[in-house]
Protein backbone atom coordinates (compact mmCIF):
# COMPACT_ATOMS: atom_id res chain seq x y z
CA UNK A 1 0.00 0.00 0.00
CA UNK A 2 1.31 3.43 -0.97
CA UNK A 3 0.36 6.80 0.53
CA UNK A 4 -0.70 9.81 -1.50
CA UNK A 5 -1.03 13.51 -0.71
CA UNK A 6 -4.43 15.15 -0.33
CA UNK A 7 -3.18 17.95 -2.60
CA UNK A 8 -1.97 15.71 -5.41
CA UNK A 9 1.34 17.40 -6.13
CA UNK A 10 3.56 14.77 -4.49
CA UNK A 11 4.32 11.30 -5.81
CA UNK A 12 2.94 8.41 -3.69
CA UNK A 13 5.34 7.07 -1.08
CA UNK A 14 5.71 3.99 1.12
CA UNK A 15 4.29 3.93 4.62
CA UNK A 16 7.78 4.33 6.05
CA UNK A 17 8.33 7.50 4.03
CA UNK A 18 4.87 8.82 4.98
CA UNK A 19 5.53 8.35 8.69
CA UNK A 20 9.07 9.70 8.45
CA UNK A 21 8.05 12.83 6.53
CA UNK A 22 4.91 13.51 8.58
CA UNK A 23 3.53 16.06 6.12
CA UNK A 24 3.74 15.81 2.34
CA UNK A 25 6.18 18.14 0.53
CA UNK A 26 3.26 19.88 -1.22
CA UNK A 27 1.75 20.78 2.18
CA UNK A 28 -0.92 18.10 1.98
CA UNK A 29 -1.56 15.17 4.30
CA UNK A 30 -0.67 11.59 3.47
CA UNK A 31 -3.54 9.10 3.17
CA UNK A 32 -3.49 5.43 2.16
CA UNK A 33 -4.27 4.83 -1.50
CA UNK A 34 -7.26 2.77 -0.37
CA UNK A 35 -8.98 1.86 2.88
CA UNK A 36 -8.79 -1.85 3.67
CA UNK A 37 -11.93 -3.70 4.71
CA UNK A 38 -12.02 -5.03 8.26
CA UNK A 39 -15.26 -6.51 9.53
CA UNK A 40 -16.00 -7.33 13.14
CA UNK A 41 -15.98 -11.00 12.10
CA UNK A 42 -12.24 -10.69 11.53
CA UNK A 43 -11.78 -10.50 15.30
CA UNK A 44 -12.41 -13.73 17.14
CA UNK A 45 -12.55 -13.53 20.92
CA UNK A 46 -10.16 -16.44 21.39
CA UNK A 47 -7.63 -15.24 18.85
CA UNK A 48 -7.69 -11.48 19.54
CA UNK A 49 -8.83 -11.12 23.15
CA UNK A 50 -7.19 -7.87 24.19
CA UNK A 51 -6.31 -4.37 23.06
CA UNK A 52 -2.76 -5.23 22.06
CA UNK A 53 -3.92 -8.04 19.78
CA UNK A 54 -6.58 -5.85 18.22
CA UNK A 55 -4.05 -3.07 17.61
CA UNK A 56 -1.58 -5.42 15.92
CA UNK A 57 -4.36 -6.91 13.76
CA UNK A 58 -5.53 -3.53 12.48
CA UNK A 59 -2.16 -1.81 12.14
CA UNK A 60 -0.84 -4.63 9.98
CA UNK A 61 -3.33 -3.50 7.31
CA UNK A 62 -1.89 0.01 7.15
CA UNK A 63 1.73 -0.56 8.12
CA UNK A 64 2.49 -3.80 6.30
CA UNK A 65 5.76 -2.37 5.02
CA UNK A 66 7.11 -2.55 8.56
CA UNK A 67 6.46 -6.29 8.92
CA UNK A 68 4.13 -8.09 11.38
CA UNK A 69 6.93 -8.82 13.84
CA UNK A 70 7.94 -5.18 14.04
CA UNK A 71 4.34 -4.06 14.50
CA UNK A 72 3.72 -6.60 17.26
CA UNK A 73 6.90 -5.47 19.03
CA UNK A 74 5.90 -1.81 18.76
CA UNK A 75 2.42 -2.56 20.15
CA UNK A 76 3.87 -4.54 23.06
CA UNK A 77 6.34 -1.78 23.95
CA UNK A 78 3.77 1.01 23.64
CA UNK A 79 0.86 -0.52 25.55
CA UNK A 80 2.68 -2.03 28.51
CA UNK A 81 1.39 -2.28 32.06
CA UNK A 82 4.16 0.11 33.09
CA UNK A 83 2.69 2.89 30.94
CA UNK A 84 -1.06 2.25 31.22
CA UNK A 85 -2.82 1.90 34.55
CA UNK A 86 -5.73 -0.16 33.20
CA UNK A 87 -5.17 -3.58 31.61
CA UNK A 88 -7.82 -2.74 29.01
CA UNK A 89 -5.69 0.22 27.77
CA UNK A 90 -8.88 1.90 26.45
CA UNK A 91 -11.69 0.43 28.60
CA UNK A 92 -15.39 1.11 28.06
CA UNK A 93 -17.48 2.07 31.11
CA UNK A 94 -21.21 1.48 30.83
CA UNK A 95 -23.37 3.81 32.95
CA UNK A 96 -26.75 3.05 31.31
CA UNK A 97 -27.93 0.48 28.74
CA UNK A 98 -27.63 3.02 25.92
CA UNK A 99 -24.75 5.12 27.28
CA UNK A 100 -21.09 4.17 27.42
CA UNK A 101 -17.84 6.09 27.94
CA UNK A 102 -14.67 5.08 26.10
CA UNK A 103 -11.85 6.01 28.51
CA UNK A 104 -8.75 7.00 26.56
CA UNK A 105 -6.84 8.54 29.44
CA UNK A 106 -5.16 5.68 31.25
CA UNK A 107 -1.71 6.41 29.81
CA UNK A 108 1.18 8.34 31.36
CA UNK A 109 -0.16 11.85 30.63
CA UNK A 110 -3.84 11.17 31.43
CA UNK A 111 -5.15 12.14 27.98
CA UNK A 112 -6.20 10.35 24.80
CA UNK A 113 -3.12 11.43 22.89
CA UNK A 114 -1.14 8.75 24.76
CA UNK A 115 -2.83 6.01 22.74
CA UNK A 116 -1.15 7.17 19.55
CA UNK A 117 1.93 8.91 20.91
CA UNK A 118 3.19 5.97 22.92
CA UNK A 119 3.44 3.89 19.74
CA UNK A 120 4.47 6.60 17.24
CA UNK A 121 8.15 6.76 18.34
CA UNK A 122 8.46 3.00 17.77
CA UNK A 123 6.84 3.26 14.35
CA UNK A 124 8.92 6.29 13.40
CA UNK A 125 12.25 4.73 14.33
CA UNK A 126 11.37 1.55 12.45
CA UNK A 127 10.40 3.70 9.46
CA UNK A 128 13.72 5.55 9.66
CA UNK A 129 15.63 2.28 9.73
CA UNK A 130 13.54 0.80 6.94
CA UNK A 131 14.27 3.67 4.56
CA UNK A 132 17.99 3.74 5.29
CA UNK A 133 17.67 7.28 6.67
CA UNK A 134 20.82 8.55 8.37
CA UNK A 135 19.64 12.06 9.25
CA UNK A 136 18.62 12.99 12.77
CA UNK A 137 14.84 13.44 12.92
CA UNK A 138 13.65 16.80 14.24
CA UNK A 139 10.02 16.45 15.33
CA UNK A 140 7.94 19.62 15.49
CA UNK A 141 4.71 19.63 17.49
CA UNK A 142 2.01 22.25 17.92
CA UNK A 143 -0.20 21.51 20.91
CA UNK A 144 -3.38 22.86 22.43
CA UNK A 145 -2.37 21.12 25.64
CA UNK A 146 -2.41 17.32 25.53
CA UNK A 147 -0.43 16.36 22.40
CA UNK A 148 2.63 18.18 23.70
CA UNK A 149 3.02 16.28 26.94
CA UNK A 150 2.15 12.96 25.29
CA UNK A 151 4.80 13.55 22.60
CA UNK A 152 7.35 14.59 25.21
CA UNK A 153 6.79 11.37 27.13
CA UNK A 154 6.80 9.25 23.99
CA UNK A 155 9.98 10.68 22.43
CA UNK A 156 11.93 11.38 25.61
CA UNK A 157 15.54 10.23 25.08
CA UNK A 158 14.70 8.30 21.88
CA UNK A 159 18.03 8.07 20.01
CA UNK A 160 18.29 9.91 16.69
CA UNK A 161 15.52 12.38 17.47
CA UNK A 162 15.04 15.93 18.69
CA UNK A 163 11.55 17.02 19.75
CA UNK A 164 10.40 20.65 19.83
CA UNK A 165 6.94 21.36 21.27
CA UNK A 166 5.20 24.71 20.80
CA UNK A 167 2.14 25.63 22.88
CA UNK A 168 0.02 28.81 23.22
CA UNK A 169 1.32 30.65 26.27
CA UNK A 170 -2.14 31.55 27.61
CA UNK A 171 -4.10 28.75 25.98
CA UNK A 172 -3.52 25.69 28.17
CA UNK A 173 -4.49 24.80 31.71
CA UNK A 174 -1.94 25.24 34.48
CA UNK A 175 -1.76 21.45 34.85
CA UNK A 176 -1.03 21.05 31.13
CA UNK A 177 1.58 23.81 31.22
CA UNK A 178 3.43 22.30 34.17
CA UNK A 179 3.36 18.86 32.59
CA UNK A 180 5.27 20.30 29.64
CA UNK A 181 7.66 22.84 31.15
CA UNK A 182 8.92 20.38 33.78
CA UNK A 183 9.59 17.64 31.24
CA UNK A 184 12.88 15.80 31.60
CA UNK A 185 14.91 14.38 28.72
CA UNK A 186 18.04 15.30 26.81
CA UNK A 187 16.35 15.61 23.42
CA UNK A 188 13.14 17.48 24.28
CA UNK A 189 12.45 21.21 24.09
CA UNK A 190 9.32 23.21 24.95
CA UNK A 191 8.51 26.73 23.73
CA UNK A 192 5.51 28.90 24.65
CA UNK A 193 4.06 31.07 21.87
CA UNK A 194 2.37 34.42 22.44
CA UNK A 195 -0.92 33.76 20.65
CA UNK A 196 -3.57 31.07 20.41
CA UNK A 197 -3.33 27.50 19.17
CA UNK A 198 -4.09 28.42 15.57
CA UNK A 199 -1.15 30.85 15.60
CA UNK A 200 1.01 28.07 17.00
CA UNK A 201 -0.19 25.44 14.54
CA UNK A 202 0.12 27.65 11.46
CA UNK A 203 3.63 28.64 12.57
CA UNK A 204 4.69 25.00 12.80
CA UNK A 205 3.13 24.18 9.42
CA UNK A 206 5.03 27.06 7.85
CA UNK A 207 8.32 25.69 9.20
CA UNK A 208 7.74 22.33 7.51
CA UNK A 209 7.57 23.95 4.08
CA UNK A 210 10.12 26.75 4.62
CA UNK A 211 12.87 26.13 2.00
CA UNK A 212 15.52 28.08 3.92
CA UNK A 213 14.98 26.20 7.17
CA UNK A 214 14.86 22.84 5.43
CA UNK A 215 18.07 23.66 3.57
CA UNK A 216 19.83 24.45 6.87
CA UNK A 217 18.59 21.18 8.36
CA UNK A 218 19.72 19.20 5.32
CA UNK A 219 23.21 20.69 5.44
CA UNK A 220 23.51 19.66 9.08
CA UNK A 221 22.27 16.11 8.61
CA UNK A 222 18.75 16.63 9.97
CA UNK A 223 15.18 16.55 8.68
CA UNK A 224 11.74 17.47 9.96
CA UNK A 225 8.95 15.13 10.92
CA UNK A 226 5.73 15.58 12.88
CA UNK A 227 4.04 13.99 15.87
CA UNK A 228 0.77 15.86 15.33
CA UNK A 229 -2.17 14.00 13.85
CA UNK A 230 -1.12 15.26 10.44
CA UNK A 231 1.25 12.26 10.63
CA UNK A 232 -0.47 9.08 9.47
CA UNK A 233 1.52 7.15 12.08
CA UNK A 234 -0.40 9.17 14.67
CA UNK A 235 -3.80 8.70 13.12
CA UNK A 236 -3.80 4.99 12.31
CA UNK A 237 -3.48 3.86 15.96
CA UNK A 238 -6.56 5.93 16.81
CA UNK A 239 -8.74 3.77 14.54
CA UNK A 240 -7.99 0.84 16.83
CA UNK A 241 -9.93 2.08 19.84
CA UNK A 242 -13.16 2.46 17.88
CA UNK A 243 -12.99 -1.21 16.92
CA UNK A 244 -11.89 -2.19 20.41
CA UNK A 245 -14.79 -0.32 22.03
CA UNK A 246 -17.31 -2.04 19.78
CA UNK A 247 -15.80 -5.47 20.46
CA UNK A 248 -15.94 -4.84 24.22
CA UNK A 249 -19.61 -3.87 23.99
CA UNK A 250 -20.40 -6.86 21.81
CA UNK A 251 -18.55 -9.29 24.06
CA UNK A 252 -20.47 -8.14 27.13
CA UNK A 253 -23.79 -8.25 25.29
CA UNK A 254 -24.40 -4.50 25.25
CA UNK A 255 -24.79 -4.59 21.46
CA UNK A 256 -25.52 -7.50 19.16
CA UNK A 257 -23.09 -8.33 16.32
CA UNK A 258 -23.62 -5.87 13.49
CA UNK A 259 -25.81 -3.51 15.54
CA UNK A 260 -24.92 0.10 14.75
CA UNK A 261 -23.72 2.51 17.42
CA UNK A 262 -23.17 6.25 17.56
CA UNK A 263 -19.83 7.71 18.63
CA UNK A 264 -19.76 11.14 20.28
CA UNK A 265 -16.36 12.82 19.96
CA UNK A 266 -15.21 16.09 21.61
CA UNK A 267 -13.50 17.60 18.61
CA UNK A 268 -10.95 20.33 17.89
CA UNK A 269 -8.40 19.30 15.28
CA UNK A 270 -10.68 16.61 13.80
CA UNK A 271 -8.14 13.76 13.99
CA UNK A 272 -9.96 11.82 16.71
CA UNK A 273 -13.34 11.84 15.00
CA UNK A 274 -11.73 11.23 11.59
CA UNK A 275 -10.35 7.95 12.95
CA UNK A 276 -13.96 7.00 13.72
CA UNK A 277 -14.94 7.88 10.16
CA UNK A 278 -12.19 5.66 8.78
CA UNK A 279 -13.33 2.84 11.08
CA UNK A 280 -16.85 3.15 9.68
CA UNK A 281 -15.57 3.17 6.11
CA UNK A 282 -13.60 -0.01 6.85
CA UNK A 283 -16.63 -1.89 8.12
CA UNK A 284 -17.30 -0.96 11.75
CA UNK A 285 -21.08 -0.57 12.32
CA UNK A 286 -21.17 3.19 12.91
CA UNK A 287 -24.54 4.91 12.46
CA UNK A 288 -23.56 8.52 13.14
CA UNK A 289 -20.48 10.41 14.28
CA UNK A 290 -21.53 13.23 16.59
CA UNK A 291 -19.03 16.07 16.50
CA UNK A 292 -19.10 17.91 19.84
CA UNK A 293 -17.65 21.42 19.90
CA UNK A 294 -17.25 24.08 22.56
CA UNK A 295 -17.79 27.80 21.89
CA UNK A 296 -15.12 27.63 19.18
CA UNK A 297 -17.77 25.98 17.03
CA UNK A 298 -16.29 26.36 13.56
CA UNK A 299 -16.81 22.64 12.89
CA UNK A 300 -20.47 22.77 13.93
CA UNK A 301 -21.10 25.55 11.45
CA UNK A 302 -19.23 23.68 8.74
CA UNK A 303 -21.13 20.42 9.22
CA UNK A 304 -24.44 22.31 9.18
CA UNK A 305 -23.76 24.67 6.26
CA UNK A 306 -20.73 23.51 4.28
CA UNK A 307 -18.98 26.83 5.00
CA UNK A 308 -15.74 26.79 6.95
CA UNK A 309 -14.83 30.21 8.33
CA UNK A 310 -12.15 30.76 10.93
CA UNK A 311 -12.69 34.53 10.82
CA UNK A 312 -14.48 34.67 14.16
CA UNK A 313 -13.72 35.43 17.80
CA UNK A 314 -11.45 32.94 19.52
CA UNK A 315 -12.70 31.79 22.93
CA UNK A 316 -10.59 30.44 25.76
CA UNK A 317 -12.66 27.80 27.53
CA UNK A 318 -12.44 25.20 30.27
CA UNK A 319 -12.01 22.60 27.50
CA UNK A 320 -8.78 24.09 26.08
CA UNK A 321 -7.74 21.11 23.96
CA UNK A 322 -10.71 22.00 21.74
CA UNK A 323 -9.93 25.71 21.49
CA UNK A 324 -9.07 25.44 17.80
CA UNK A 325 -10.34 27.26 14.71
CA UNK A 326 -8.22 25.49 12.07
CA UNK A 327 -8.99 21.76 12.03
CA UNK A 328 -6.14 20.25 10.02
CA UNK A 329 -7.54 16.75 9.60
CA UNK A 330 -10.70 18.00 7.96
CA UNK A 331 -8.60 18.08 4.81
CA UNK A 332 -8.39 14.28 4.83
CA UNK A 333 -12.17 13.98 5.17
CA UNK A 334 -12.75 16.31 2.22
CA UNK A 335 -10.32 14.27 0.15
CA UNK A 336 -12.34 11.12 0.84
CA UNK A 337 -15.79 12.68 0.34
CA UNK A 338 -14.90 14.35 -2.97
CA UNK A 339 -13.80 11.06 -4.48
CA UNK A 340 -10.17 11.96 -3.83
CA UNK A 341 -10.35 15.13 -5.89
CA UNK A 342 -6.96 16.59 -4.96
CA UNK A 343 -7.19 19.78 -7.07
CA UNK A 344 -10.53 20.64 -5.46
CA UNK A 345 -9.16 20.07 -1.95
CA UNK A 346 -6.00 22.01 -2.81
CA UNK A 347 -8.17 24.94 -3.91
CA UNK A 348 -10.18 24.96 -0.69
CA UNK A 349 -7.01 24.82 1.41
CA UNK A 350 -5.58 27.75 -0.58
CA UNK A 351 -8.75 29.74 0.15
CA UNK A 352 -8.45 28.91 3.84
CA UNK A 353 -4.84 30.01 3.84
CA UNK A 354 -5.48 33.25 1.94
CA UNK A 355 -8.99 34.25 3.04
CA UNK A 356 -9.53 32.25 6.22
CA UNK A 357 -12.62 30.56 4.79
CA UNK A 358 -14.00 28.32 2.07
CA UNK A 359 -17.31 26.74 1.11
CA UNK A 360 -17.65 23.22 -0.25
CA UNK A 361 -20.07 22.29 -3.02
CA UNK A 362 -23.57 21.07 -2.16
CA UNK A 363 -22.81 17.44 -2.96
CA UNK A 364 -19.87 17.39 -0.55
CA UNK A 365 -21.92 19.15 2.13
CA UNK A 366 -24.61 16.48 1.85
CA UNK A 367 -22.08 13.70 2.13
CA UNK A 368 -20.61 15.32 5.26
CA UNK A 369 -24.08 15.56 6.79
CA UNK A 370 -24.74 11.90 5.99
CA UNK A 371 -21.93 10.83 8.31
CA UNK A 372 -21.75 13.64 10.87
CA UNK A 373 -24.04 15.63 13.14
CA UNK A 374 -22.79 18.50 15.27
CA UNK A 375 -23.65 20.97 17.99
CA UNK A 376 -21.73 22.79 20.71
CA UNK A 377 -21.89 23.31 24.46
CA UNK A 378 -21.08 26.56 26.26
CA UNK A 379 -19.32 26.87 29.60
CA UNK A 380 -22.49 26.71 31.71
CA UNK A 381 -23.71 23.62 29.86
CA UNK A 382 -20.33 21.95 30.29
CA UNK A 383 -20.32 22.58 34.02
CA UNK A 384 -23.92 21.41 34.39
CA UNK A 385 -23.17 18.16 32.56
CA UNK A 386 -20.25 17.30 34.86
CA UNK A 387 -22.63 17.77 37.77
CA UNK A 388 -25.47 15.80 36.14
CA UNK A 389 -23.37 12.76 35.18
CA UNK A 390 -21.96 12.56 38.71
CA UNK A 391 -25.43 12.95 40.23
CA UNK A 392 -27.14 10.43 37.96
CA UNK A 393 -24.42 7.83 37.49
CA UNK A 394 -21.70 8.53 40.09
CA UNK A 395 -19.33 8.75 37.17
CA UNK A 396 -16.78 11.58 36.98
CA UNK A 397 -15.96 13.24 33.64
CA UNK A 398 -13.67 16.05 32.57
CA UNK A 399 -14.70 19.20 30.72
CA UNK A 400 -14.06 17.85 27.20
CA UNK A 401 -16.04 14.68 27.87
CA UNK A 402 -18.80 16.85 29.37
CA UNK A 403 -19.00 18.79 26.11
CA UNK A 404 -19.50 15.46 24.36
CA UNK A 405 -22.24 14.31 26.72
CA UNK A 406 -24.06 17.67 26.54
CA UNK A 407 -24.05 17.50 22.73
CA UNK A 408 -25.31 13.90 22.83
CA UNK A 409 -28.30 15.16 24.83
CA UNK A 410 -28.96 17.75 22.13
CA UNK A 411 -28.62 15.17 19.37
CA UNK A 412 -31.12 12.83 20.96
CA UNK A 413 -33.56 15.67 21.63
CA UNK A 414 -33.28 16.90 18.02
CA UNK A 415 -33.44 13.53 16.26
CA UNK A 416 -35.14 11.11 18.63
CA UNK A 417 -32.35 8.63 17.83
CA UNK A 418 -31.80 6.37 20.85
CA UNK A 419 -29.07 4.28 19.20
CA UNK A 420 -26.55 3.11 21.83
CA UNK A 421 -23.95 5.85 22.15
CA UNK A 422 -20.28 5.76 23.05
CA UNK A 423 -18.97 9.08 24.35
CA UNK A 424 -15.24 9.30 23.72
CA UNK A 425 -13.73 10.40 27.02
CA UNK A 426 -10.53 12.20 26.14
CA UNK A 427 -8.96 13.20 29.48
CA UNK A 428 -8.91 12.31 33.13
CA UNK A 429 -11.20 14.58 35.17
CA UNK A 430 -8.24 15.24 37.47
CA UNK A 431 -6.36 16.88 34.61
CA UNK A 432 -8.93 19.70 34.55
CA UNK A 433 -9.73 19.55 38.22
CA UNK A 434 -10.39 23.26 38.75
CA UNK A 435 -13.40 23.27 36.43
CA UNK A 436 -14.51 19.83 37.61
CA UNK A 437 -14.26 20.80 41.29
CA UNK A 438 -16.17 24.01 40.64
CA UNK A 439 -18.94 22.00 38.97
CA UNK A 440 -19.24 19.52 41.83
CA UNK A 441 -18.42 21.61 44.89
CA UNK A 442 -19.52 25.08 43.84
CA UNK A 443 -17.58 28.15 42.82
CA UNK A 444 -16.93 29.32 46.37
CA UNK A 445 -15.38 25.98 47.37
CA UNK A 446 -12.96 26.10 44.43
CA UNK A 447 -12.12 29.82 44.57
CA UNK A 448 -8.63 30.81 45.62
CA UNK A 449 -7.28 27.28 45.69
CA UNK A 450 -4.51 25.99 43.45
CA UNK A 451 -5.05 23.13 41.04
CA UNK A 452 -2.88 20.96 43.26
CA UNK A 453 -4.92 21.67 46.35
CA UNK A 454 -8.02 20.87 44.33
CA UNK A 455 -6.55 17.51 43.30
CA UNK A 456 -6.70 16.41 46.91
CA UNK A 457 -10.11 17.98 47.44
CA UNK A 458 -11.58 16.27 44.39
CA UNK A 459 -10.07 12.91 45.32
CA UNK A 460 -11.49 13.15 48.84
CA UNK A 461 -14.95 14.14 47.60
CA UNK A 462 -15.24 11.42 44.95
CA UNK A 463 -13.22 8.65 46.56
CA UNK A 464 -11.17 8.34 43.37
CA UNK A 465 -7.39 8.09 43.16
CA UNK A 466 -5.24 10.91 41.76
CA UNK A 467 -3.41 9.63 38.65
CA UNK A 468 0.31 9.15 39.19
CA UNK A 469 1.18 11.41 36.25
CA UNK A 470 -0.42 14.43 37.95
CA UNK A 471 0.88 14.08 41.49
CA UNK A 472 3.72 16.37 42.59
CA UNK A 473 3.95 18.42 39.39
CA UNK A 474 4.12 21.64 41.38
CA UNK A 475 7.27 20.37 43.12
CA UNK A 476 9.21 19.71 39.92
CA UNK A 477 11.69 22.31 38.58
CA UNK A 478 10.78 24.26 35.44
CA UNK A 479 13.20 23.22 32.70
CA UNK A 480 11.73 25.07 29.70
CA UNK A 481 11.01 28.80 30.06
CA UNK A 482 11.36 30.15 26.50
CA UNK A 483 8.48 32.35 25.26
CA UNK A 484 8.38 33.69 21.68
CA UNK A 485 6.06 35.44 19.27
CA UNK A 486 4.74 33.61 16.21
CA UNK A 487 7.26 35.40 13.98
CA UNK A 488 10.08 34.19 16.24
CA UNK A 489 9.30 30.47 16.02
CA UNK A 490 11.74 29.89 13.16
CA UNK A 491 14.60 31.46 15.08
CA UNK A 492 13.67 29.46 18.16
CA UNK A 493 14.08 26.23 16.19
CA UNK A 494 17.43 27.34 14.79
CA UNK A 495 18.62 28.34 18.27
CA UNK A 496 17.54 25.09 19.85
CA UNK A 497 19.33 23.08 17.17
CA UNK A 498 22.39 25.31 17.61
CA UNK A 499 22.69 26.46 13.99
Amino acid sequence: MLYESTRGRTQPVTVSEAIKQGIAPDGGLFVPEYLPALSIDAFHEGAVPDYRGRAARLLELFLAGLGPGEIAAAVSQAYSAVKFDDPGIAPVRTVAPDLHFLELWHGPTCAFKDIALQILPHLLMRAVTGTGETAEIVILVATSGDTGKAALEGFRDVPGTQLIVFFPAAGVSEMQRLQMVTQEGNNVHVVAVRGNFDDTQSGVKALFTDPAVNDVLHRHGRRFSSANSINWGRLAPQIVYYYSAYLDLMNRGAVSPGQAVNFVVPTGNFGNILAGFYAGRMGLPVRRLICAANRNNVLTDFIRTGAYDRNRPFHQTTSPSMDILISSNLERLLYELTGRNAPQVDGWMAELRELGRYRVDEGTRERVARHFWSDFADEDETEAEIRAVWRDHRYLIDTHTAVGKAVLNKYRAATGDQTPAVVVSTASPFKFNQAVARALLGRDAAAGRSEFELLETLAAFTGLEIPAGLRGLDKKPVRHARVVGKAEMKQAVLDILAF
